[in-house]
């Protein structure tokens, strides 16, 4: 067999691993680069927008519940109570479209059953040290249902190791529970009484969807095939999720514009590309530009008038290029018909920028998606489907039984090596370890840097004034509850400075229960440098990188791909609603797959092993091809005619093809074949050009840019394998300039320039 250049084409056996053994140099290289990433990502200060108002909220609930327990009880129960106000408040700081005051009451509930059923555990190893394996495992088990689970349930874990030591029996230790349950209460409470931009998160997710489309727009004006990231997207669909409780009392605002943005990108994609658009220069391009200007403007606008709640203007520039002058229109046929469309949809969007407000009601754009709402199951309806996400992941090869897997090791063996050292405060080690711990490499080594960093700032500064007031209860609990509350503040802008004040807060917590500041600070810091290398050495022992699933992430993509632009062709074909729901649904599946081959090539760039199948550059040209793939099949459903348009049998046809092919050509990526595209190309000659119809040439041009695009990903993953142990080689090469520029500083001046 060959390849398109006349060489013979060899095709590697099945499952074998065609790239070149590594030397020790070039590991250790790899290692040394990685954790240099790993160290400015820990240490590096987030650009994100600050929320006060919420951390003072959150800060007053721990110090309501600090000071009633010592007024009321004592400095004992008041470090339980700020146990269960700090984790639930630090709980509703979490990416999460439910309800704040729910996720408190939540993180209080499940902290507080954690902390009874460790302390009836807790009084011989035997017993305590299965009950922490298991609930750590069940805990890494809950990332199968998103970050925000796994976060809480592995504060869970925390509160188990900590609270088994402060009380001395059983009725001591169920109202510690409940005075933990309490802080959790008066959280969700506070949010009740006190709520500050309810809805905020759902605003600004639908807001930073329009506002990502008004920058592809922008951005189309000079880079007429700028790709477009449809992550705010999906966030945006993911935040429209709501109960039918939440739908009762969501703003009207919330409830059209996504899909406004979902029509309004292939409508701009297909005016800016020069193939199927406006022409590449001349008067007809100009007025492209002003179309895609205004587009940005007015959507910009509609963003800033749905995050603030408050109607927005709109530049008389951007209206005035919307009137239409059928006698002096300088674009023609596809062209002119994207721009109609455009400036139609354009006219919702100035409704919505023009008479949004907090409390009026904004228009709902006609169509599919104002009809009603996605439905989001309710807390107990939600029981099947988590039971159903973990069932799933109930493998060996997944990340997140791999995860759960060395949470439960870490945390027993790191508690059993704690209690058996002559420090004080043994929790702390395992602590440590679970709270850094993620399912991917690089989280994981980079929580551990800022972790102890933080702990380490934070311990001195706030020893030094424990060392300068003194054992005074009151004052120290103010102290507590200042951290508290600066935690809250940089929660966003980097672990480690968020930690620094965290770790401050429990140093004024211990101080303020009467333990002295020599015995604890120098425990403290061996203990986290203790569990943070627990932490990074159980993944070296036990990793789950992406790299070797890179090729299997690749094949997902492209059978979504070929499903959503076969449903596409088949809505061309026989437009019909049903077609439009299949190729709404085969959209959704592309994106999810995309998004899921993003996240897992991020994370193996930076992973510290040899590439497996796909070599960096063999991943960034298949994902370019696949890119391509998809924009064709998007510039094709901005032409698709309405229910009653005319159908043509011709796109049939070569969905079917297509679909086949893809198909196929995932299985043989998974296995290291070659992918080959006959019922394409054969689909493609078979069908006709005919010049009656404007639409269908630009479908048919639409056709073969698809076919160029599936011949690109050829080229980008076919390698004999004497190609592939270059490439390797050259990789090898790479990898070795770059630590060595690092290493000399020529590195940091070439990137400075």
């Amino acid at each position: 067999m060959e390849d398109r250049a006349g060489r013979p084409r060899l095709t590697p056996p099945r499952n074998a691993d065609t790239t070149r053994q590594y030397v020790p140099g070039v590991e250790a290289a790899r290692w040394l680069r990685s954790f240099g990433e790993v160290v400015r990502s820990g240490l590096t200060i987030e650009e994100t927008r600050l929320e006060p108002l919420l951390a003072l909220r959150t800060a007053i609930g721990v110090a309501l519940v600090i000071g009633l327990t010592l007024w009321l009880v004592s400095p004992a129960y008041a470090a339980s109570a700020a146990l269960g106000a700090y984790s639930a408040g630090g709980a509703t700081f979490q990416r999460t479209w439910r309800p704040r005051k729910v996720i408190a009451l939540g993180a209080g509930a499940s902290l507080a059953v954690s902390t009874f059923v460790g302390y009836l555990a807790a009084g011989q190893l035997v017993t305590f040290l299965p009950l922490l394996a298991a609930w750590s495992f069940a805990a890494g088990m809950a990332w199968a249902v998103g970050p925000t689970a796994g976060i809480v349930a592995v504060t869970t874990v925390g509160g188990m190791l900590v609270t088994v030591t402060l009380p001395t029996g059983v009725g001591p230790a169920l109202e510690h529970a409940g005075v933990i349950a309490l802080g959790g209460v008066t959280q969700a409470v506070l949010i009740l009484l006190f709520p500050i931009r309810r809805w905020g998160a759902h605003r600004d997710a639908l807001a930073d969807a329009l506002a990502a489309v008004a920058d592809y727009a922008r951005r189309l004006k000079h880079e007429p095939t700028a790709p477009f990231d449809p992550e705010p997207l999906m966030t945006a669909r993911d935040a429209a999720g709501v109960t039918p409780s939440q739908a009762r009392t969501r703003p009207h605002v919330l409830h059209g514009p996504r899909g406004l943005a979902e029509r309004i990108r292939p409508v701009v994609a297909t005016l800016a590309d020069p193939h199927v658009g406006a022409p590449a220069d001349g008067p007809g391009r100009d007025r492209a530009r002003e179309l895609l200007d205004a587009t940005a403007d007015i959507l910009d606008a509609a963003a800033r008038s749905i995050r603030r709640g408050t109607p927005a203007e709109v530049r008389p520039e951007s209206t005035d290029v919307l009137r239409v002058d059928e006698e002096h229109e300088v674009l023609e046929g596809p062209a002119r018909h994207a721009a109609e469309r455009l400036v139609e949809l354009l006219g919702e969007a100035l409704e919505i920028a023009g008479s949004c407000s907090a409390r009026g009601r904004s228009p709902t754009p006609s169509g599919p998606e104002g009809a009603g709402f996605l439905v989001r199951p309710t807390m107990f309806r939600l029981i099947p489907v988590v039971v159903g996400a973990v069932h799933r992941e109930l493998r060996h090869d997944s990340p997140v039984f791999r995860h759960a897997v060395r949470l439960a090791a870490v945390a027993t063996l790191g508690y059993v090596i704690a209690t058996q050292l002559p420090l004080g405060h043994g929790y702390w080690a395992p602590i440590a370890s679970v709270m850094v711990m993620r399912p991917d490499f690089h989280q994981t080594y980079a929580r551990a840097v800022a972790r102890l960093a933080g702990t380490v700032a934070g311990v001195a500064l706030a020893t030094g004034m424990v060392w300068g007031l003194g054992p005074n209860t009151q004052v120290l609990g103010a102290l507590a509850v200042v951290s508290v509350g600066l935690s809250y503040t940089l929660i966003r802008t980097g672990y480690a400075y968020s930690q620094c004040f965290t770790a401050a807060y429990v140093v004024f917590l211990l101080g303020m229960g009467g333990q002295a500041w020599e015995q604890t600070v120098p425990d403290r810091v061996a203990l986290t440098l203790l569990g943070g290398a627990l932490a990074m050495l159980a993944y070296v022992l036990l990793p789950a990188w992406e790299t070797p699933r890179l090729p299997g992430r690749l094949a997902d993509w492209l059978a979504a791909n070929g499903g959503y632009a076969a449903a596409v062709l088949r809505s061309h074909a026989e437009p019909t609603q049903k077609h439009r729901a299949d190729m709404r649904k085969a959209l959704l599946a592309s994106r999810e797959a995309h998004a899921a081959w993003q996240e897992a090539y991020d994370r193996a760039r930076r992973e510290p092993v040899r590439p497996r199948g796909l070599t960096s550059q063999e991943a960034q040209e298949a994902q370019k091809a696949l890119e391509r793939l998809g924009r064709a099949a998007m510039l094709m459903e901005s032409h698709v005619p309405p229910a009653d348009g005319r159908a043509f049998p011709e796109a049939e046809r070569f969905a079917d093809a297509l679909e086949r092919d893809t198909a196929q050509a995932a299985l043989d990526v998974r296995e290291h074949r070659n992918p080959e595209w006959g019922h394409v190309e054969e689909a493609l000659q078979a069908w006709e050009d005919p010049a009656a119809d404007n639409r269908i040439p630009v479908v048919r041009r639409e056709a073969e840019m698809q076919k160029r695009a599936l011949e690109d990903l050829t080229t980008a993953v076919s390698r004999t394998p004497l190609e592939r142990d270059v490439s390797s080689a050259r990789e090898e090469g790479r990898m070795l300039a770059a630590v060595t520029a690092e290493g000399d500083g020529s590195g940091t001046a070439h990137r400075r320039e």
